[in-house]
């Protein structure tokens, strides 16, 4: 799975495609924003739709790190999405 780095807020978070499927399948993606390890670990998750490529993995690899920056603004934290594990 292709991972991304960037630094946002003073932290390096590395970026990955979240996998999670929705009904959009194939026009909305999920990223995960993971900095820190263990019971220091923040996850924060944000979905997008790709403007070229159709794979999770070649969308996030085209994507600008202004893009990521982008898309990490909007993210949220974690316990507010199925892609991290949230139920209802």
């Amino acid at each position: 799975m292709p991972t991304r780095t960037i630094t946002a807020e003073g932290k390096e978070w590395r970026v990955f495609p979240s996998g999670y499927v929705t009904q959009y399948e194939h026009d909305e993606f999920g990223l995960l924003f993971i900095s820190g390890a263990g019971s220091n670990r923040e996850v924060r998750v944000t979905r997008y739709s790709p403007r070229g490529a159709r794979s999770r993995e070649q969308s996030l690899a085209e994507m600008s790190d202004d893009e990521l920056m982008g898309l990490f603004a909007q993210s949220q934290p974690s316990f507010t999405s199925p892609e991290a594990g949230y139920a209802k």
